[in-house]
């Protein structure tokens, strides 16, 4: 547990493996989903491993969810001590390698040339792809999680007191902000938000999702998507975790965890359809199909116009999976002993897995076509091809 103090009151956060403890203690002391063992599985695809390197320290004890990022050829990932590395995607060499001399706790963000990241110390770096050189180096509210967001002027960023933050791409100059109202106890991480160049979608602890202007940072719209109840304060979580999911024909879907999942029109708000589902993540959409990993890790499959079920494999019950991503046909996850799974996107069947470190996997699979990039707790990371 993680005690962070602001003005006139104090806020904790729950880690996942804190949250399953005290969720469990209402029940005997039993761990809310007691992870399934793997059995074996009737593999159709294999993983081979093309390169591995290490990064660093890894992800440090707190596994802060430092994300890497691809942007064309090159890849770029960090350790949570503030080494940036940017490697040949297809090779694994090293184009070059920087130490921040700041832990880095944010996933990372790569575009039009540029590297964003988030450290602890709640500060923003923008890195040149080429070679690392730092561009500018911005001051938000507090720590950073999320990984910042980019749309044509703007950075987008999302600190863990509640405050968006829009700085200008070129300079780190900040243009707005919008602070939210957070509970006193919430899960350890933010929402990361979804921006576009009229308007950003932020999702809080508190259970709502808001539209902001990006000329102003006033709000447009808002919905509650997940409401409080129960009596204890775990059970009243209803944390906005995951990144708002945007389509371009304008529908958004947001997870809430203790809440639901909904299917929006994302210029009013208004309501297209709802299911009661718990998810820390950002759902994954491909064609007409929306995959959520749910909080006991069952992975789902829904019919994106509608909501209707098609397919829930739970064999990785409790096995704290990562968000999915999608290689070539299938959706891929990671889990806390280092396995990573393929499932079939058509119809849920697990056809292949790997185990890629002990120390576990917690962030998501970054994904090429059949080329899949996973970074372990420790800083292992890993380059595999899926086949056939």
């Amino acid at each position: 547990m993680i005690a962070t103090r602001f003005p006139h009151t104090l806020r904790l956060t729950l880690g996942a493996g804190v949250l399953a403890l005290l969720a469990g203690c209402a029940s005997k002391g039993e761990p809310l989903y007691t992870p399934k063992e793997l059995t074996d599985i009737d593999a159709t695809s294999s993983l081979d491993t093309r390169w591995d390197t290490g990064i660093g320290d890894g992800l440090g004890r707190a596994r802060y969810p430092i994300t890497p990022a691809r942007d064309g050829a090159r890849l770029f990932a960090a350790d949570a001590e503030g080494l940036v590395v940017a490697l040949n995607a297809k090779s694994g060499e090293r184009n070059w390698e920087i130490d921040l001399e700041s832990p880095v706790s944010s996933g990372l963000s790569a575009i039009d040339g540029q590297v964003y990241l988030g450290t602890r110390n709640g500060e923003v770096v923008a890195l040149d792809q080429q070679d690392g050189s730092e561009q500018w180096r911005a001051r938000v509210s507090s720590e950073v999680l999320a990984a910042p967001q980019a749309n044509r002027e703007l950075l987008i960023v999302q600190s863990t007191d509640g405050q968006i933050t829009a700085l200008d791409r070129q300079s780190g100059d900040a243009r707005w902000t919008y602070k939210s109202s957070l509970p006193s106890l919430t899960l350890r991480g933010t929402g990361t938000p979804q921006t576009i160049d009229p308007v950003t979608f932020a999702g809080f602890a508190n259970g709502r999702l808001v539209t902001l202007d990006n000329r102003t940072g006033q709000p447009l719209w808002q919905q509650q998507v997940a409401i409080p109840q129960g009596r204890s304060e775990v059970d009243r979580l209803v944390d906005l975790t995951g990144q708002p999911l945007l389509t371009q024909d304008g529908r958004l879907y947001v997870t809430s965890y203790n809440g639901r999942l909904l299917a929006l029109e994302a210029t009013r708000g208004k309501l297209m359809w709802e299911r009661e589902l718990s998810s820390r993540h950002t759902p994954l959409l491909v064609g007409d199909y929306l995959f959520v990993v749910a909080d006991d890790s069952h992975v789902v499959a829904l019919d994106a116009q509608s909501g209707d079920p098609l397919w829930q494999n739970d064999k990785l019950e409790g096995r704290w999976l990562t968000a999915p991503a999608f290689a070539d046909g299938r959706i891929v996850v990671g889990d806390f002993e280092g396995y990573l799974h393929l499932l079939d996107a058509r119809d849920g069947q697990l056809v292949g897995r790997t185990r890629v470190d002990r120390s576990g996997l917690s962030v998501t699979p970054v994904t090429e076509g059949g080329t899949i990039h996973v970074l372990a707790n420790d800083g292992t990371l890993e380059t595999l091809d899926v086949s056939p």
